[in-house]
């Protein structure tokens, strides 16, 4: 079996010597080399390329950000972000994933050593899912179908004056991993104000998903905010839940709330898809909508089932358009999708249901 070929680029020598001990000890993953900073990775991989980068963000000489964009000019290569959790951080590794970075694993400023021995399973995996990603899909699809532009955005179908303030006819879910951040960003792009609401998960840490979704509402015609407990579902906002809460759809009257608890990992994540498709199910049967698009795992596949045998239409990303082809197969081999489209057109997918009703 070949082995993942891994740099490690981080100006922590401890942080370097503790991540080469842990990858290494998976019989699937060769650490090739762990510099102190971009130049000192240039140098390195001007003599052998790795399958992945684990790349810091802060570091002297060059940022993690401005080499990131250097090596997906070039040649691009998975990369998984180091990243402090700070909002600052937070911030910065919002830029890196924007400009292609794939995943990201956390790092407390201190503790480090004990930290990075206790989260071996989620790095190991991050190197893992960033060595089967698809990088030519890193790169947003253009979207299928032009009608008009509203703001120099692309636009599926005319806009409404205004996002409307009653109660959605249907609720979107959309649960995504490896590859969302960039998936959910064309997606959201796409959509009008009119859109249906729209409930996410994203596999991320805590703290990143208030910046991921500050930078997708700035970018957005509609309304994109990290969830709160008890908000109402409607039309041309989308809701994205809080790193390290699950997030659940209930209903009260003929209204779509969240519910943000805490709560042991499911599928090994909080926020998991499946906590939310199965949710969704319960409460909005039919009058839902499932997406399952790009990410690593299973997490999704069967709550979409139970979607999907609730009278639900479901969907699922196809191959070719996912950075990482692993939930969305596992909803597929399942028997959970109803269909299996491009992203490119999964835009106009959703909003075919904007104004249906029973």
């Amino acid at each position: 079996m070949t082995k993942i070929k891994v740099m490690i680029v981080d100006d922590s020598a401890i942080v370097r010597q503790v991540l080469q001990t842990v990858l290494n000890k998976d019989p699937a993953i060769e650490v090739i080399s762990a510099v102190a900073d971009p130049l000192f990775a240039m140098n390195r991989m001007a003599i052998q390329w790795p399958d992945v980068i684990v790349l810091d963000i802060e570091m002297p000489r060059m940022d993690g950000v401005t080499f990131l964009k250097k090596i997906m000019s070039e040649r691009p290569t998975p990369v998984v972000i180091c990243s402090t959790l700070t909002d600052k951080g937070a911030e910065t590794t919002m830029q890196a994933l924007s400009a292609g970075a794939v995943s990201i694993v956390t790092k407390p400023k201190i503790g480090l050593k004990d930290f990075i021995q206790d989260a071996a399973s989620d790095i190991t995996n991050a190197v893992k899912a960033a060595a089967k990603a698809n990088m030519s899909n890193i790169r947003a699809p253009k979207i299928a179908v032009k009608v008009r532009e509203k703001n120099g955005v692309e636009s599926l179908i005319p806009c409404g004056a205004s996002a409307m303030s009653k109660t959605t006819e249907h609720v979107i879910a959309i649960g995504t991993s490896t590859g969302g951040t960039q998936a959910l960003e064309f997606l959201l792009k796409a959509l009008p104000t009119n859109a249906p609401g729209i409930v996410i998960v994203q596999h991320m840490p805590e703290k990143f998903t208030a910046s991921f979704a500050e930078r997708l509402d700035a970018i957005c015609d509609i309304r994109v905010s990290e969830a709160r407990n008890n908000d109402r579902v409607l039309p041309g906002h989308a809701l994205i839940a809080p790193g390290g809460k699950h997030m659940m759809l209930k209903r009260s009257g003929a209204q779509y709330l969240v519910e943000i608890i805490d709560g042991p990992l499911v599928n090994r994540h909080k926020p998991s898809v499946d906590v939310l498709f199965r949710s969704t199910a319960k409460c909005a049967g039919k009058n839902a909508v499932g997406f399952i698009l790009t990410g690593m795992g299973d997490d999704g596949a069967r709550g979409l089932k139970d979607m999907c045998d609730a009278g639900a239409p479901t969907i699922a990303q196809d191959e070719k358009s996912c950075v990482v082809f692993g939930m969305p197969k596992e909803a597929i081999a399942l028997g959970a999708a109803n269909k299996v489209l491009s992203l490119a057109l999964i835009p106009q997918e959703i909003m075919r249901y904007a104004h249906l009703k029973d």
